[in-house]
């Protein structure tokens, strides 16, 4: 009796270990000192060459090859998700997504809900235009078809000069679509950011399409986009950003997508 007494005794003790044991190993998961904190970042991928899909549906361009290199140098965990355009600021809202990296201008309207990292791109809004076509100039763009992608700064640009209603503004999901629509004649012209528009006509020589560059246009800055406070995420990001351009790498990447 006594020495079954003591087995039990022995068994219970046994259990009371590996279960403290168990509940030590959780606690450390849960603090992150068994795994790092993995950030969702946002994209719309399919806006070439800054983001886009492989038919093996891996990303690609400037902004995914940028976003890696800032992660790796800032010391944080990133897992890219292919993010509609139109909802992508709402999955950042209900904290859905920790970070939006999309080539996503800095504007003062913007930051009055958002916080932006320091900027890591300059760009200018461009014309993509037919070569026999008689447009010189953004301001000649008036009763003509203009596609652009909606809520874009495109879509601010051309809104202005023609009216918010004008149903001469096309507007597209996607700056691609905006540009086939060109392709098949719909529209005159499809205004949009100058990295996209030139990597397009560069790249599809046989469409018989130009750029005009509008010097009226102020330049604009991208930036990564986070939650408003979120100071941690924001210096991990800057610091990451500040040591790519040190390092060269910033330079590397750019001049693989537009030249020196």
């Amino acid at each position: 009796m006594k020495n079954l007494k003591t087995v039990m005794m022995f068994a219970i003790s046994l259990v009371m270990i590996v279960t403290l044991a168990a509940c030590g190993a959780g606690k450390n998961e849960e603090t992150g000192s068994g795994s790092a904190k993995e950030y969702i970042v946002a994209t719309d991928a399919s806006y070439a060459p800054f983001e886009s899909l492989t038919e093996k549906n891996e990303f690609i361009g400037f902004d995914i090859e940028l976003v890696k290199a800032v992660a790796e140098k800032g010391g944080i965990n990133i897992k890219i998700v292919n993010t509609p355009w139109e909802g992508m600021f709402a999955t950042l809202n209900n904290g859905d997504r920790d970070l939006l990296v999309s080539a996503i201008t800095i504007t003062d309207e913007r930051k009055k809900e958002y916080d932006f990292s320091d900027p890591y791109f300059e760009a200018r809004q461009s014309m993509a235009v037919p070569n026999n076509t008689s447009i010189k100039n953004f301001a000649e763009l008036k009763g003509k078809k203009v596609g652009v992608q909606t809520g874009t700064t495109g879509d601010e640009v051309v809104s202005k000069l023609m009216g918010a209603d004008s149903k001469d503004i096309r507007r597209f999901e996607t700056t691609p679509l905006a540009l086939k629509e060109l392709e098949n004649g719909g529209v005159d012209a499809v205004v949009a950011d100058n990295g996209v528009v030139k990597y397009y006509v560069k790249n599809n020589p046989d469409k018989g399409f130009k750029t005009i560059d509008e010097p009226l246009f102020a330049a604009e800055y991208y930036g990564f986009v986070m939650k408003k406070g979120n100071t941690e995420l924001m210096g991990k990001i800057n610091d990451g950003l500040k040591k790519i351009k040190e390092d060269g790498t910033y330079d590397a990447i750019y001049n693989k997508y537009f030249g020196e």
